[in-house]
């Protein structure tokens, strides 16, 4: 069982350093658009959940994923440079993944830069495939790589289960 004791729904006092995360992380070259307020907005969106990993009180990683009936966008997913590269990416998308199959959600896309290669194998890893792409998705200035990942199987079961990771 994956355990992850550190990750927890963000509160508006996290919204400043997930903006200042995605602003460097994810956003490099791009006007910021994932500003604090921004961020808030998803704080207190009933249909979105921003999750956060916190190591000693300083902010490690991030995601915000926005919740449909039958599928779900995770919309950003940030782990702080220093932190990588322990799991902490892995962990933050299964505990997004698992509220998504509790709510019966089931599939869960996404869009990753095009030039962040890295992220698309981070992916890829994790199960999602790629679906196709989009033009100047970023702004027009960078491409995106549409990604998918189904929840659950043609026979209802679910397609992988948190316990088994």
């Amino acid at each position: 069982m994956l355990a992850l004791p550190d990750i927890r729904l963000a509160t508006p006092a996290d919204a400043a350093g997930i903006a200042d995360m995605s602003r460097d992380c994810i956003e490099h070259g791009l006007p910021w658009s994932w500003t604090a307020a921004r961020v808030l907005q998803a704080i207190h969106d009933p249909l979105t959940n921003v999750a956060v990993h916190a190591r000693r009180g300083q902010l490690q990683g991030f995601g915000i994923m926005q919740y449909g009936d039958d599928d779900a966008h995770l919309l950003l997913l940030a782990v702080s440079p220093v932190a990588r590269h322990q799991g902490l990416g892995r962990g933050l998308t299964a505990w997004l993944e698992h509220t998504a199959r509790t709510a019966g959600v089931r599939r869960i896309r996404l869009e990753a830069r095009a030039d962040n290669l890295h992220a698309l194998a981070f992916y890829e890893k994790q199960g999602y495939v790629r679906v196709g792409t989009a033009s100047g998705y970023y702004e027009g200035v960078v491409d995106a790589v549409q990604m998918r990942k189904m929840l659950v199987g043609d026979g209802g079961a679910a397609s992988d289960d948190l316990a088994t990771r």
